[in-house]
């Protein structure tokens, strides 16, 4: 089987194509197997009060996207800019990597992985800047 695998929980609610869709009472799985379909997880989704730091804000441009609230053509200079201000920060070798993984799925139109490449950061963000408020 080819295409992307949602795993959902219960009432788990994930948004396709600007639809979204909510599962029953049980785990299930779903197959997306349109290429390039627009996929968030709602409870992975970044709300607009939460973008408070850089990696924040460059994943809401990749969420805007996918949700279809953002232009990709119009997303793609600001997510490029974003990424490359990113790696002038963040220039340990893991972080280089997802974001030249970022980089290439923008460069690809794929939104859904950059915005999986750019959450990795999150963590590593969080931890910088606690270290610094210590």
């Amino acid at each position: 089987m080819t295409g992307l695998v949602l795993k959902l929980g219960p009432h788990e609610r994930v948004l396709i194509n600007g639809a979204v869709i909510e599962n029953g009472e049980k785990r299930s799985r779903l197959a997306i197997m349109t290429p390039n379909a627009n996929i968030l997880r709602l409870r992975d989704a970044i709300h607009p009060e939460e973008v408070n730091t850089p990696v924040r804000r460059v994943c809401y441009i990749a969420q805007l996207v996918l949700t279809g609230d953002a232009d990709p053509d119009e997303a793609r200079l600001q997510l490029l800019r974003g990424i490359e201000q990113l790696s002038q920060v963040l220039t340990d070798y893991d972080s280089r990597t997802q974001l030249t993984l970022a980089s290439r799925a923008v460069m690809e139109d794929q939104h859904y992985q950059a915005l999986k490449a750019l959450r990795s950061l999150l963590p590593r963000e969080e931890r910088l800047f606690a270290a610094g408020r210590a």
